[in-house]
């Protein structure tokens, strides 16, 4: 079956052009037609698509890096029905699980209708200051809520629809989805929890108290977080690629999207 398969890349690494420009050749020899958005375009000297035209056109996208790339793709499809596979030439492989040596393979299988597509939890975040909603952002692995370079504890208030849970001295809490959980909050020690189960995650950074332990909160609830004090150096992270300012007092919602996937 005919299919318009997206390439996306992390052009930055060689391995990854390299590979880009491999599996197009291929695609010419076997009738293969493989599309491409402006930024990869430019970068390998190939024929593109603007960022719309790519994403009305394209059935499904192979995403060619480590898991960071898999990170961008994933924000860059948000909002349309476009499966992800990832092909690894990175460093870490949760996500982009691929092997470069089997990708044509792998391609010709998707092709063929000889795979399945799994469907993965987005978190959805708001920052609310005073009565104005800030910003919005969608996460395919974790919001962080992090303090800046100087060594001292941030206070952060957590509710849980609107019902308040406790205050955190600490480093900082990571919200994060099933996907996510193999990520940041493994390594300040949540729990891996596996992607079909629907739930969010909270896990607190270096928490400065005995008695702070992730929790797992259900598909439907929504966390609050509220920073406490005068510190002026917070900064909430998505998927750890982009940051937004935060000031004392602000509001950040965060909970399940309920109408936004990632299908791999």
């Amino acid at each position: 079956m005919s299919k318009n398969i997206g390439l996306l890349a992390n052009t930055q690494k060689p391995r990854a052009s390299e590979m880009a420009r491999k599996l197009v050749n291929w695609g010419k020899e076997e009738g293969i037609k493989f599309l491409l958005p402006p930024n990869e375009a430019s970068i390998l000297g190939l024929p593109g698509l603007s960022d719309d035209e790519w994403r009305s056109a394209v059935d499904f996208a192979i995403v060619i890096g480590g898991d960071g790339t898999f990170l961008r793709a994933s924000r860059y499809v948000m909002n349309w029905d476009i499966p992800l596979y990832g092909i690894n030439v990175g460093n870490l492989g949760f996500l982009a699980s691929g092997n470069p040596e089997e990708a044509t393979n792998d391609i010709e299988m998707i092709l063929e209708g000889k795979h399945y597509i799994e469907e993965r939890d987005v978190l959805e975040g708001k920052v609310i200051r005073g009565n104005v909603q800030k910003y919005t952002m969608y996460a395919l692995n974790d919001l962080v809520l992090t303090k800046g370079a100087f060594a001292r504890v941030i206070y952060v208030e957590v509710k849980v629809e609107d019902q308040y849970l406790t205050q955190l001295p600490s480093d900082g809490i990571i919200a994060a989805t099933p996907t996510g959980s193999a990520a940041y909050s493994l390594s300040a020690g949540g729990p891996i929890i596996p992607p079909h189960v629907p739930c969010l995650l909270l896990c607190p950074i270096c928490a400065h108290t005995l008695y702070a332990r992730p929790v797992v909160f259900g598909k439907d609830d929504k966390i609050c977080l509220i920073p406490k004090g005068d510190h002026r150096d917070l900064v909430l992270t998505q998927d750890g690629q982009l940051g937004y300012e935060i000031l004392p007092s602000d509001r950040i919602e965060i909970m399940l999207s309920k109408d936004k996937k990632v299908k791999l």
